[in-house]
C-alpha cells in the first residue's frame, strides 16, 4: 500500500469512529426522551389505578353494609324460613301437592 491510501484509510476510519460516536449520543438522547415520557405515563397510570382502587374499596364497603342491613331485615323471617325447610313440613307439602294433582 502506498502512503496516500494508508492516510486515506486512516481518515475514513477516523470519520467512521466519529459518526459512530455521534449516532451513539443520538441514541442515548432518544432513549432518555422516551424514558422520561414512559415514566410520566407510568405515573399517570399509577394515579389512575389508585383512584380506581379507592372507588372499588368504597363500593365493597357499601356492599358489605348492604349485606349486613339485609341480614338484619331478614332476622324476623329466619324462624319462619327455618320452619318451612323442616323435613316434615316438606313431606306434608309434597303429600298435599300429590293429593291435589289426582
Amino acid at each position: 500500500m502506498t502512503q496516500a491510501t494508508e492516510a486515506t484509510l486512516g481518515m475514513v476510519g477516523l470519520w467512521l469512529l466519529v459518526a459512530a460516536g455521534l449516532l451513539l449520543i443520538v441514541e442515548l438522547v432518544l432513549m432518555a426522551v422516551w424514558g422520561v415520557a414512559m415514566s410520566r405515563r407510568m405515573l399517570a397510570l399509577n394515579e389512575s389505578m389508585s383512584t380506581q382502587r379507592a372507588e372499588i374499596q368504597a363500593d365493597l364497603e357499601r356492599l358489605r353494609r348492604a349485606i349486613e342491613e339485609t341480614k338484619v331485615l331478614w332476622q324476623p323471617y329466619s324462624r319462619v324460613l327455618r320452619a318451612l325447610n323442616h323435613p316434615l313440613v316438606l313431606a306434608v307439602m309434597a303429600s298435599v301437592r300429590r293429593r291435589r294433582s289426582r
